[in-house]
């Protein structure tokens, strides 16, 4: 018997596309880049990956976007947009591997966001300032951040319990290892190097002043010295980070931090042994030993300090004596708190409980993001300094390296759970808006809290001024 013919196939109606037309794809990319860039600015200038989330996803949701995830790792920024199950993902991925701290842009950026999100401008005009704020440069010429971190030395020389030799000591270490770290830098070498030589640039002047008749402590000259490669390492955005659920990016800030901390070990221990062939005889070194001040001359160089890292960093001029302010009644607080016999964890973490607080204010009064207050006046505290005497003394005393650890630990978490706590408490965040917020991140030291928020609080301001 034949075999039975197959039966033709039945015909079938060509498949619906499920790709969305390109005029909606080119609107989506084109938010999802908008907000993207102004993430990888965030975070390149030491904004905490809840902050860099949640401004993304604002800048979408004032965007009109719906249906958006949004990213944050250490050097990479994801977001994708998926209009329903059928459809396929659009996915924009963002490497961020250019890291300098501006706070000038990051103030302009804060601004840029809370005006789009309020609607007082569209996604057009947000990317025309975005492109205007990235590409016109720094807003202060290079030789003033230098003669700035110089001044900063000092301000922390004296926080330290130096003389005028030490300050001044500190100052020109400072702005010389700047100098150096800016050549370097120029040619693109990796910032571990840039440490190390840093490191050793800092102990050869702390060794040339040791050998001269002044009457001075190699270990203090050694301890200030460093202060402008300690001032720079981020432990505040990687503890935030650990806190507010980005344990990721919180790990790779804190290895960051302890590597660029290692380098200027190896500095000082290369500068230190080139001083024993040199025969300069230093005496018994105490690594990273300090002694504080009187607690006036506490208050005024942590002012200092904080005022002159701010300008270094080029924040706007008229948060500088708000932010000196700042800092100077926290160091007020912790020294009043520390003579009267708290453990210098608590007692930091009570200055940066009171800086947090203040932050919030100050950073509204000013119109500055609360980072700029928060960052800047951490600095006079210097929680590198316990990290690195710890890294100093492992090879010879491994007990005191451990108990310089986690004193170290001690006082990063204090600093900046409290800082953050701070913020917690200061920022009014209502009923109806804490579940949007919820959503999106914790406390906001970059950015407004919700777009829906201030787009109330601009209808009410309209209708209360018919005018």
């Amino acid at each position: 018997m034949p075999p039975a013919a197959a039966e033709p196939d039945e015909p079938t109606a060509p498949a619906e596309s499920p790709v969305a037309r390109p005029a909606d794809t080119r609107e989506i990319a084109a938010t999802m880049n908008l907000a993207l860039r102004i993430g990888e600015l965030l975070l390149s200038s030491g904004a905490g990956a809840g902050d860099v989330s949640a401004a993304m996803r604002n800048v979408a949701w004032a965007c009109g976007l719906r249906g958006y995830t949004a990213d944050v790792m250490f050097t990479e920024l994801t977001m994708s947009y998926q209009s329903s199950p059928e459809d396929p993902a659009l996915i924009q991925i963002r490497q961020v591997r250019y890291r300098e701290v501006d706070y000038g842009d990051l103030t302009e950026v804060d601004h840029l966001i809370r005006a789009l999100v309020d609607g007082s401008i569209g996604r057009a005009e947000a990317t025309n300032r975005l492109n205007r704020i990235i590409s016109t440069g720094h807003a202060r010429p290079r030789w003033s951040v230098t003669a700035a971190l110089g001044v900063m030395g000092g301000g922390v020389g004296m926080v330290l319990g130096g003389d005028w030799l030490v300050v001044a000591v500190a100052a020109a270490a400072a702005m010389l290892v700047d100098l150096m770290q800016r050549q370097m830098s120029r040619r693109r070498l990796p910032a571990f190097y840039q440490q190390v030589a840093g490191g050793l640039l800092a102990t050869l002047i702390a060794v040339a002043v040791t050998a001269t008749p002044a009457e001075v402590s190699p270990s203090l000259v050694i301890s200030t010295s460093i202060i402008m490669l300690l001032a720079g390492v981020n432990f505040l955005g990687a503890i935030q980070d650990a806190l507010t659920g980005f344990p990721v990016t919180a790990g790779a800030r804190i290895l960051e931090a302890f590597v660029a901390t290692s380098g200027v070990v190896a500095g000082v221990s290369g500068g230190l042994q080139l001083s024993t062939v040199l025969g300069v005889d230093l005496g018994r070194l105490n690594p990273g030993a300090y002694s504080l001040a009187q607690t006036p001359v506490m208050v005024i160089g942590g002012a200092i300090a904080a005022a002159a890292y701010s300008f270094s960093a080029y924040a706007p001029p008229r948060a500088l004596a708000p932010i000196a302010a700042v800092a100077a009644v926290a160091i007020w607080v912790y020294a009043t708190v520390y003579q009267q016999g708290f453990g210098i964890a608590w007692s930091s973490a009570l200055a940066a409980l009171l800086l947090g607080l203040a932050s919030y204010p100050v950073a509204t009064r000013t119109r500055i993001p609360a980072l700029v207050v928060v960052a800047a006046g951490i600095t006079p505290f210097l929680p590198g300094l316990s990290i690195f005497r710890g890294l100093t003394l492992l090879g010879t005393d491994a007990s005191a390296a451990l108990l310089a650890m986690v004193t170290a630990a001690a006082i990063a978490i204090a600093l900046s759970s409290g800082a953050i706590l701070g913020e917690y408490l200061a920022q009014p965040i209502r009923r109806e808006t804490r579940r949007l917020e919820s959503k999106l991140a914790g406390p906001r030291l970059v950015g407004p809290h919700t777009v829906r928020r201030l787009r109330r609080r601009r209808a009410r301001r309209a209708t209360s001024d018919p005018t």
